[in-house]
């Protein structure tokens, strides 16, 4: 997750803290929309 996290800081020119808030956003809206994955996501993106 961190390869993201820096990808979003590089690319995005956001801060480290608003990067871990955007991936723990993605990954809440995809369990909501997507609940039978919502165990992948968990492994995929751990809390930050």
């Amino acid at each position: 997750m961190q390869e993201l996290i820096d990808k979003l800081i590089k690319e995005a020119a956001l801060t480290e803290a608003q990067a871990k808030q955007a991936v723990n956003v993605i990954a809440e809206y995809v369990k909501e929309k997507f609940p039978m994955i919502s165990g992948a996501v968990d492994q995929i993106f751990p809390r930050q």
